[in-house]
């Protein structure tokens, strides 16, 4: 799917949408997602400006942009439909008499969030369950279709800082990859929160692997956010460095 230039165009028809907005957040940036979903008929797009990794395996260097794009919609009660797609990437390795490089589009992803209820308002869960298509070119598409289901759990411990812990499993050809990550969301003013977190990821055939990170979310208006953070690995199996920056529109009643 072609979100980018949907996306910019939204994006500054976002800036200049009235002020008022019951905005429920959004699941950029980091890992994990917002368990609030979007109300019946509720528009959201997610972009990275791009997102970027690089990685090191067997000698060889992988430095990879992804322009990740996400449609999200609500459908109404506790269910909100997404759609997801990279529709440009570049890639480049290099290394032990390697020098490659590529740019397509990625896979198709399409997923439903689900909002569980909960007796406490400062805790919030939810579910997200997707399918990876694969529709991608050569260099950016998977080998098989993999299917994801994400727990997500956020705890309000107080007016500014807030907890959050992620599980995943995504299954591919029999195997599973998972991913566990802890999260500290602190707000710093209205419009402007940090946050930190780390991830525990394990890759069948590849290992196990830590990375921690930090970043930034800015409100620009009720209905437009701005992120930018990273990732560093820590040990093991995991990308050597990963960074986003990305715009967030929301598009409500």
């Amino acid at each position: 799917m072609y979100f980018a230039p949907l996306a910019a165009l939204l994006g500054w028809l976002g800036i200049s949408l009235p002020v008022l907005a019951d905005n429920p957040g959004y699941d950029r940036p980091g890992y994990g997602f917002t368990p609030v979903v979007l109300g019946a008929g509720d528009i959201t797009v997610e972009q990275g400006l791009p997102d970027w990794s690089r990685g090191q395996q067997d000698g060889v260097t992988s430095s990879q942009y992804s322009a990740d794009s996400l449609l999200r919609i609500g459908i109404g009660g506790p269910l909100e439909l997404q759609l997801g797609s990279s529709p440009w990437n570049s890639l480049r390795q290099t290394g032990a008499g390697m020098n490659y490089s590529s740019q397509g589009h990625g896979d198709t992803v399409l997923g439903l969030k689900l909002a569980l209820p909960s007796p406490d308002q400062a805790f919030s869960w939810g579910l997200l369950g997707n399918v990876e298509f694969t529709d991608g070119a050569k260099a950016f598409r998977s080998d098989r279709r993999q299917y994801l289901l994400g727990a997500q759990f956020n705890l309000q411990v107080d007016e500014r800082n807030s907890l959050g812990l992620y599980l995943q499993d995504v299954r591919s050809g029999g195997t599973d990859s998972t991913t566990v990550a802890l999260s500290d969301n602190y707000t710093l003013s209205k419009t402007l929160t940090l946050y930190a977190e780390t991830a525990l990821l394990h890759v069948p055939g590849q290992g196990s692997g830590t990375v921690a990170g930090a970043g930034l979310a800015w409100m620009l208006t009720p209905r437009v956010q701005l992120d930018a953070g990273f990732d560093r690995r820590l040990d093991g199996a995991a990308p050597a460095w990963q960074a986003n920056l990305g715009i967030s529109v929301y598009f409500g009643r």
